[in-house]
């Protein structure tokens, strides 16, 4: 498996293939050992191979068809059957689950990709959310959660899908985690932009005077999205990114909401020790618009 992850394209493919027999021979193997009715200890046998395992190689060998190999030919049937496999020895993997929704947005089934994708959320969101209010940190909790990087997606996804009030809740998690993302600073402050012009859209269409409510409303709206973009604009100067267009569409942004905020007070404190981050230090690249 480990060389499935520092390799790309169908080498990873193939070693990552290799890496499942293993594992389904292991599992075959702890079956056919294990009296029935009788479960393996979980402390005794932390390092024995799971379905769980299986599922997430299959991710990953359906993440490489979606990404690097998706101009091979037959990709996305071969997308999609991997997904299924994963589903099939773990139905509940929120990766799995997300990689779905991936593949039906990018065949045009967006109302069938939302609803695996908001599946795929609510297997953990919730859980992280609660942890988050009362501090602890569950191991169960944690294991349960998807990587960073994983969310990120996870969070353009639903802002693509016009779930912008999950979004907000994803991205915050992630900024409580690690506030040196460029990013994910960017993304919050697209996604209160969003927020703010779909509001604009709709009362416009019904026609109407704006209230009073919704006038406080819109501004708490663009105040927030004018902080997230001050913070990216000056992260991504600090860190010396190289993200040109997504440095251009945090600057339009800016520009359609007034500009910077003067003397932003949540801008991120950089260690001394950072290192400059690049394209590939961004977990991906920002969304198209």
């Amino acid at each position: 498996m480990y060389l499935g992850q520092i390799h790309t394209g169908k080498e990873a493919v193939d070693y990552y293939t290799r890496g499942i027999q293993v594992l389904l021979s292991a599992l075959e193997k702890q079956e056919t050992t294990t009296p029935a009715g009788a479960a393996a200890l979980p402390d005794e046998n932390s390092e024995l191979p799971t379905a769980k395992d299986v599922s997430v190689a299959y991710c990953s060998i359906a993440e490489i068809y979606l990404t690097d190999l998706c101009m091979e030919e037959g990709a996305a049937d071969k997308c999609r059957e991997f997904i299924e496999r994963a589903l099939q020895y773990h139905h509940d993997n929120p990766e799995a689950l997300q990689l779905m929704a991936s593949y039906l947005f990018s065949t045009e089934r967006n109302q069938e990709g939302k609803e695996y994708l908001l599946k795929s959320v609510g297997m953990w969101l919730p859980a992280q959310k609660q942890s988050a209010a009362s501090s602890t940190t569950e191991e169960d909790v944690q294991n349960d959660i998807p990587p960073y990087e994983s969310r990120i997606t996870t969070s353009k996804l639903l802002i693509e899908s016009e779930e912008y009030e999950t979004a907000v809740d994803v991205l915050e998690g992630l900024l409580e985690e690690d506030d040196e993302v460029v990013q994910v600073w960017y993304l919050s402050g697209w996604v209160c932009y969003l927020q703010w012009e779909k509001a604009k859209e709709q009362q416009e269409r019904e026609g109407r005077e704006v209230t009073e409510e919704e006038k406080e409303e819109w501004k708490a709206l663009t105040e927030a999205a004018r902080s997230y973009l001050t913070n990216a604009k000056k992260l991504y100067s600090k860190l010396r990114c190289d993200d040109q267009p997504m440095l251009e569409h945090v600057e339009q942004l800016l520009g359609e909401l007034g500009g910077e905020m003067e003397g932003e007070e949540g801008e991120p404190d950089l260690d001394e020790d950072y290192e400059p981050c690049s394209d590939e230090d961004e977990a991906e690249a920002p969304m198209e618009h």
